[in-house]
């Protein structure tokens, strides 16, 4: 999935236009990578393509923590878009992630969101058992 289709895909999800889309994700996907492990932000990247997974790289010296919250206002800030706008395109993205790289990985992505994110990211639909 290359990055235009990801913005279609939150625009969709979010009802925002692909301008708006397109900001709030590279906005999203940067506060991800500032967020998690060096580690982790390399392992989700190598399942999106460069033009996706670039955003993840976090600047040198950025050890931003702090709760969903913190996490939507920064998203607000760097996309210029109100807080409740912020958290719509940031579920959206989750979203679009979910669908775009394996289950495990996914996991080990919301592992290591701060307290909070439970509510912006759908459960992780677990595989039909047979009886």
């Amino acid at each position: 999935m290359r990055f235009p289709l990801f913005v279609e895909a939150v625009a969709r999800r979010a009802e925002l236009s692909t301008d708006q889309a397109a900001t709030i994700s590279r906005a999203v996907l940067q506060t991800l990578g500032e967020r998690i492990t060096a580690d982790e932000a390399g392992d989700l990247a190598a399942q999106l393509p460069d033009d996706v997974g670039g955003y993840l790289a976090a600047p040198e010296g950025t050890d931003a923590t702090g709760a969903a919250v913190e996490f939507l206002y920064r998203v607000a800030e760097r996309s210029a878009v109100d807080p409740a706008v912020a958290e719509v395109g940031t579920r959206a993205v989750l979203a679009t992630l979910r669908e775009t790289v394996t289950v495990g990985e996914f996991q080990d992505l919301v592992a290591q969101l701060p307290r909070g994110f439970d509510a912006m990211v759908d459960p992780i639909p677990r595989p039909p058992y047979d009886v």
